[in-house]
């Protein structure tokens, strides 16, 4: 098991000393919502360049900075951006939003993502509120993070997502009167898109939409007992659903004509918790 309060004690104790509160809830912000934390009020921005051992984000969309914000007099702790296996980066590096978010007290942990649509009767633009993971090609790595599980730690991975953090998000939907679909998260490795045999595979064993992140932040949490709750916005079809060659700038294309509904959405979500 890695000690990861000894391996990041630099990073923890630097962070102790820089933050201006405690936050209620953390947000990991995806594709579509890299510009949130732009329109909101900031208390304060730190950037992980200054953090010490805090790996760099090489993908485009996610700029690295740790936000502390507030809204609905709520107190808030922002990724604007991450950190991905296909980046090159272990396991204990890719749950650091996570695992900060933990450390630092929040109670709930939001987790957005960018997704290809699975599920034949999803479309590029749509919002889907996670309501599973499948995971099963992360568990290796995934346990090189935990001792053996306590009863409680049992309980808390099998809320996952949290059945009430994922109410709140759908009257949070119902108010702001945004169309939201459901369904389960398919978790890749990446670097490269699947194939579309990899595809018809993943919808029969009941895959609705495929991402390369958000899995390992989510069961990290929650084992932790921090209320996690995840809302994909797909921005393409998955690979052989449709002519297309996929690209990630197809994603970001979609994601900014997503952007201003979801962040709406987000808003809503953090007054309603």
């Amino acid at each position: 098991m890695i000690d990861l309060d000894f391996k990041y004690k630099n990073l923890l104790k630097y962070l102790e000393e820089e933050i201006p509160f405690k936050p209620e809830l953390a947000l990991i912000l995806g594709s579509g919502l890299g510009d949130f934390a732009d329109n909101i009020k900031i208390t304060k921005s730190i950037a992980t360049t200054d953090i010490p051992d805090y790996p760099a984000s090489t993908v485009a969309g996610h700029k690295g900075f740790l936000h502390f914000a507030e809204l609905h007099n709520k107190k808030i702790l922002i990724f604007q951006g991450r950190i991905h296996i296909y980046e090159g980066y272990t396991i204990d590096k890719c749950i650091l939003p996570a695992f900060i978010s933990y450390k630092l007290g929040s109670k709930k942990l939001l987790v957005t993502n960018a997704a290809g649509g699975v599920n034949i009767n999803f479309n590029p633009g749509d919002l889907m509120l996670v309501t599973g993971f499948l995971s099963h090609n992360i568990k290796k790595e995934l346990s090189s993070l935990f001792n053996v599980p306590s009863v409680e730690q049992r309980k808390n991975i099998l809320n996952l997502p949290s059945k009430n953090f994922n109410n709140i998000i759908k009257a949070a939907a119902l108010e702001e009167k945004i169309f939201m679909k459901e369904g389960t998260y398919w978790f890749g490795k990446g670097p490269s898109y699947e194939t579309p045999a990899e595809i018809r595979m993943q919808a029969k064993f009941g895959g609705d939409a495929v991402g390369m992140s958000t899995v390992h932040e989510a069961v990290f949490a929650a084992f932790h007992g921090v209320e996690v709750a995840s809302i994909s916005l797909i921005t393409n079809y998955a690979a052989g659903l449709a002519p297309e060659k996929l690209s990630h700038q197809d994603v970001m294309e979609t994601a900014e004509k997503v952007k201003a509904d979801f962040e709406r959405l987000v808003k809503k979500i953090i007054e309603l918790v």
